[in-house]
């Protein structure tokens, strides 16, 4: 039951029949994922890992693009690297309640797939809404959070299912065929939490994996494979495999009148969601009090059992980062990165061994907050307390900049994406790819989308 009205679902999605609301903010979320590829491709240290593996498996001579690179890869390249690198600075989008970035496993797959058929925008852009719906729904079945408390990532475990719906969509197949699909990518689901104890680069793979593991479920069908029947909801299904109480209906929850992709926010910082409401307090009360580092005295950031999880515990290690990947997911270095500097961007992972970010990150203590823990999962909300001065500065942010309640304006998305883009294709260029992307679904070719993300000199090196 769950597995096929998601499936005919997914088949049955048109865009003109979605909502425009919708529709707008689908383009957003290309857009926002878009500029963190072009970035990542030539600023992510896992980057040169990537694409040299990649090579050398021989999943570098194909026709399909990936942002930011004038190379041509085979299409499950495409996909992987896409997705790796959407992942890479974390600063891809989030939904709160199913506690994942949809985007990055779904989106990547979708382009894949589209270069694949040849399939027109409007298609792709349908498609894309019906991944991030798939993606979001399961996870809110699981729950999210006891799927978490099992150590899975259910970005890229979720996202799999998703990438697969999507690229099923993409390659025109029915319900059947989509649900096929769904029950080939079963197979495949995986992602560890055990990239939190070292900083490990697997957290990026394993979205990337999934993504290129959606596309090759859906191409397996497409060929006329077959796959297992209830995928989510059987037996051996994914709900009821990889977490101990789900609730299957809730995938299936006003299904087609609520839409989840609207319930996804952009990042405003590159760094796991749950620091940023905690980073929004820091950054006001710096400007409205005109905070120095030097005078302040303790820090205490009040979080979900969540957001402690990913960012506040174990406290030592939280307050030693000792690479990108640890800054990302330490609450006491993004707040004194924010209080330091008055900004939190991916330059700021420069600052790891700066001294003055050092001198505060003693003074930082992440802390379980029961009133932050009621607001989620609705919102991965925070509380910042500073002492300074011989006075207390406290702000509760219950809903961080760049969610659904608080969104980023198109200038304000625009702005990101010149700033993340702008170093590697130059203003201009950028600027025409911001508009490319924004048109996605009055595109009749996505090859050509995808050309205009090459490097600028290698651009003008190819006579573009």
């Amino acid at each position: 039951m769950i597995t096929s009205t998601l499936s005919a679902f997914t088949s049955g999605i048109r865009l003109d029949a979605v909502p425009a609301a919708v529709v707008t903010r689908a383009r957003f979320l290309v857009l926002d994922l878009v500029g963190n590829i072009v970035r990542a491709r030539h600023d992510a240290e896992s980057t040169a890992s990537f694409i040299n593996a990649v090579r050398h498996m021989g999943m570098a001579a194909g026709n399909s693009g990936v942002f930011g690179d004038c190379c041509r890869y085979t299409p499950s390249g495409a996909a992987f690297l896409n997705g790796a690198l959407a992942h890479s600075l974390d600063f891809d989008d989030t939904h709160a309640a199913g506690s994942l970035h949809p985007g990055a496993a779904v989106i990547p797959a979708t382009l894949a797939a589209a270069e694949m058929a040849g399939a027109h925008g409007a298609d792709v852009l349908a498609a894309i809404i019906a991944g991030y719906e798939v993606t979001c729904r399961i996870a809110l079945a699981l729950p999210a959070g006891e799927h978490y408390d099992r150590g899975y990532h259910p970005t890229a475990t979720c996202g799999a299912f998703g990438a697969a719906a999507a690229a099923a969509r993409v390659f025109g197949l029915d319900a059947d065929g989509v649900s096929d699909a769904l029950g080939t990518v079963l197979s495949q689901a995986s992602g560890s939490l055990q990239f939190l104890a070292n900083g490990a680069w697997t957290k990026r793979f394993q979205v990337g994996w999934a993504s290129l593991n959606g596309l090759m479920a859906a191409t397996l069908v497409r060929e006329g494979f077959k796959g297992a029947a209830e995928a989510l909801e059987g037996k051996h299904g994914f709900m009821r495999t990889y977490a101990p109480n789900p609730k299957p209906e809730r995938a299936l929850q006003e299904l087609g009148s609520v839409w989840e992709l609207m319930n996804t926010a952009v990042k405003p910082y590159p760094s796991c969601r749950y620091g940023h409401a905690g980073i929004d307090a820091a950054l006001a009360l710096r400007k409205a009090y005109e905070l120095r580092a030097s005078e302040i005295e303790s820090v205490r950031l009040g979080l979900s059992k969540s957001g402690m999880l990913l960012i506040g515990a174990p406290a030592d290690k939280k307050r030693n980062p000792q690479n990108v990947v640890d800054g990302q997911f330490s609450g006491p270095f993004v707040i004194a990165a924010a209080l330091a500097t008055g900004a939190m961007g991916w330059d700021s992972y420069q600052l790891l061994a700066d001294a003055t970010v050092r001198g505060l990150l003693p003074k930082i203590e992440c802390v379980f907050d029961p009133e932050i823990e009621a607001e989620f999962p609705t919102n991965m909300s925070g509380k910042l307390t500073i002492a300074a001065r011989g006075r207390t500065f406290e702000q509760t942010v219950v809903v961080p900049k760049g969610e659904p309640g608080n969104f980023l304006s198109e200038a304000e998305l625009r702005g990101k994406f010149a700033g993340l883009t702008g170093a590697v294709l130059g203003a201009e260029r950028s600027a025409a790819l911001a508009d490319a992307v924004l048109a996605i679904d009055t595109t009749a070719n996505i090859s050509s989308l995808m050309r205009r993300a090459a490097p600028l000199m290698a651009a003008r090196l190819a006579g573009e």
